[in-house]
């Protein structure tokens, strides 16, 4: 990429897409163009198609997506994989139509099998079922994947895709019904010290074991192999470091200066035992994080909660 190369981030207002602009504009790209949901919804075939025809991106990064934590995926499982498989396909098809010179696709770890062995290699893909709570959602990112590996073996097109692991960051969503585990816990810690609470429940056992990169160093990995990557098959993106949720609650506890104690309420579900990304390839291709955990937590709630004050 050229730093006047005009590139499209599709999902710019979200914790993923706005990481991308952010390190593109600090890395001295200055033609980025975005639109809100409501200038160009992604799902509308048309719209999608005309969008491109007019603006002509050479590079896509296609950050947008339907997202959620556990109760929301398994919730609203069809809108889950029908919006998602919209959006991705209305991309990537208008990426090959109008001749973009590369897209990279974002999909998600969820997209490997429940008991995979760990930790998670990418040859690891279809190996076993999926998480039964987020499957819709797994199954709309596997399709993303094959669609752009599809695209590079019968058209020849530059379409990469990367797997990130669980993300946090400062455009977080932080809904207690469909967040994910970090936000969720930030917000019920923060508010429980705010309101002398003298405990804050967590969902499930606290056993499972998760893995968390700063949206920060997940955009800077996203531009590198952007810059760096140019091979059929995806590349995850983590630490390969892993803490059970039970160990992330103190920490959160520690950071937010909550007095009072933690109940882990087992009725409700717990996902995913364990989910640790091999990131040997990444490491390979000259990519290391930078943000450890309590530094990158202690940012964002630094900023989105004693600072900014608007987290709902």
């Amino acid at each position: 990429m050229e730093k006047k190369s005009k590139i499209f981030v599709a999902g710019h207002r979200g914790m993923v897409g706005s990481a991308i602009v952010k390190d593109l504009e600090n890395q001295g790209y200055t033609n980025i163009i975005y639109k809100t949901s409501s200038e160009l919804n992604l799902i509308n075939q048309q719209a999608v198609a005309s969008f491109f025809e007019s603006e002509k991106p050479e590079y896509v990064f296609l950050a947008a997506a339907k997202v959620g934590g556990i109760i929301a995926n398994n919730t609203y499982r069809a809108d889950f994989i029908y919006e998602n498989i919209l959006i991705q396909s209305n991309v990537i098809h208008q990426s090959y139509l109008n001749n973009v010179k590369k897209l990279l696709f974002l999909g998600s770890t969820c997209i490997y099998p429940k008991l995979a062995p760990q930790p998670l290699k990418e040859d690891y893909l279809l190996t076993g079922l999926l998480e039964e709570t987020n499957e819709p959602y797994a199954i709309a990112k596997i399709a993303g994947i094959k669609m752009c590996d599809a695209y590079r073996a019968q058209y020849g097109c530059n379409f990469i895709s990367v797997m990130p692991t669980n993300l946090y960051g400062f455009n977080d969503n932080y809904d207690l019904q469909n967040s994910h585990v970090l936000p969720a816990l930030l917000r019920k810690f923060h508010e429980a010290k705010i309101n002398n609470q003298t405990q804050v429940e967590v969902w499930g056992t606290g056993e499972p074991l998760r893995e968390f990169l700063h949206a920060s160093d997940m955009a800077n990995a996203c531009v590198y192999l952007m810059q760096n990557y140019n091979d059929e098959g995806f590349v995850n993106i983590g630490t390969g470091n892993e803490i059970s949720i039970k160990e992330l609650a103190f920490l959160i506890k520690k950071i937010v200066g909550f007095q009072g104690k933690i109940v882990f309420d087992s009725s409700k579900p717990s996902g995913t035992p364990r989910k640790l990304t091999d990131i040997t390839k990444l490491t390979n291709l000259g990519w290391n994080y930078k943000i450890e955990l309590e530094e990158g937590i202690r940012n964002v709630y630094q900023e989105k909660f004693l600072m900014n004050g608007k987290y709902s």
